[in-house]
């Protein structure tokens, strides 16, 4: 009877370490006892970093294998310059990722600078929208885009190139809005004081968050009205006020407004190496996705009052190949308006 119990103990070692290999995680190996570089094109203390900060040690957590996540900060064109290492320097592995400007894809399809291409670069997962939106002051005789297209709406902006003043660009040829931006004010801040104090009738962008961080007064006291949201799509939180896609007359219009509201759909997204390889950045995706729905996670930005609005890499891939895909005559069309 012993010999027998022996021989089926054997038996049933040898069929578990058959097992063995079947039960083996190849990216887990790959990862585990690795670190793995997040290249931020900005410098610390801005959105873009603290987003990264806060969302790397839960990502860690659920990539197989749990490699610590090092913030390594790479200045240059808002991530242009960490988009051109990660596709040409860094070894094509899953060990590096980044987060940039969520403009980069437009920028590129316009002609800008960088040896990257957005549609290679392997998308993970979008943390957050970068809402930002057009708000118009109580007082203004104008309050919606509608209204707009009847009576002049004078708008703070900054740049040409800045969305302020591009995005009412395109609203004027395309639908026929009246909108005059006042450019040279420096950014959000300086272009709510023109308006509160008169000087504007509305703001051609602010950050949502910065609305609601630093400005309740206007949202309790009803001071302020958004006329749109930046974004191809409207902002979670705010359903029942329209984005760009809400005014497109035509199908010419939708393509062309859908390229000019990418960025904030694409919003405060992760990347990796174009060549990192394709069982590694599944696991990767899936991790981001794990990582945003942890319930400590979420508890975490919660208490530090910042957005979650996630999206999956290949959703975000959608978004950014529908960008590049735009024909090349709208793309000059395009080029007009931040041009102006």
């Amino acid at each position: 009877m012993s010999i027998f119990l022996r021989r089926l103990a054997c038996i049933c070692a040898a069929m578990l370490l058959g097992q063995a290999p079947a039960l083996a995680d190849p990216v887990a190996d790959f990862y585990r006892g690795k670190s793995i570089s997040l290249y931020v094109g900005f410098p610390p203390g801005g959105g873009y970093d603290l987003y990264a900060r806060v969302f790397a040690p839960y990502f860690s957590r659920h990539i197989p294998g749990n490699p610590p996540i090092v913030l390594k900060t790479m200045l240059g064109g808002s991530g242009i310059k960490a988009a051109g290492y990660m596709t040409s320097v860094t070894p094509q592995d899953g060990t590096s990722l980044g987060v940039f400007l969520d403009a980069l894809t437009l920028g590129k399809v316009l002609g800008g600078p960088g040896e990257f291409d957005p549609v290679k670069l392997t998308w993970i997962g979008r943390i957050v929208s970068t809402a930002t939106v057009s708000v118009v002051w109580h007082t203004s005789p104008v309050q919606s885009i509608e209204e707009a297209k009847h009576r002049e709406l004078l708008m703070a902006g900054t740049v040409p190139s800045n969305t302020s003043s591009f995005i009412p660009a395109a609203l004027n040829d395309l639908i026929g809005t009246r909108i005059k931006v006042i450019l040279g004010f420096r950014g959000s801040p300086d272009q709510a004081l023109a308006m509160m104090r008169g000087e504007a009738q509305s703001i051609g962008g602010m950050s949502w968050e910065a609305i609601q961080a630093n400005h309740r007064e206007w949202l309790d006291g009803h001071l302020i009205r958004i006329l749109y949201a930046q974004g191809a799509h409207r902002i979670k939180d705010l359903p029942n006020d329209p984005a760009l896609l809400d005014f497109a007359t035509d199908e010419r219009s939708r393509n062309i407004l859908s390229l000019l509201g990418s960025g904030p759909d694409i919003g405060r997204s992760l990347v990796a190496e174009p060549g990192i390889p394709p069982e590694r950045a599944a696991a990767l995706r899936q991790a981001f996705m794990a990582a945003i729905e942890d319930p400590e996670f979420v508890a975490e930005m919660k208490k530090r009052y910042l957005n979650v609005e996630p999206l999956s890499g290949e959703d975000v891939h959608k978004i950014v190949a529908a960008s590049v895909a735009t024909p090349k005559d709208l793309v000059a069309q395009a080029k007009r308006y931040i041009g102006q």
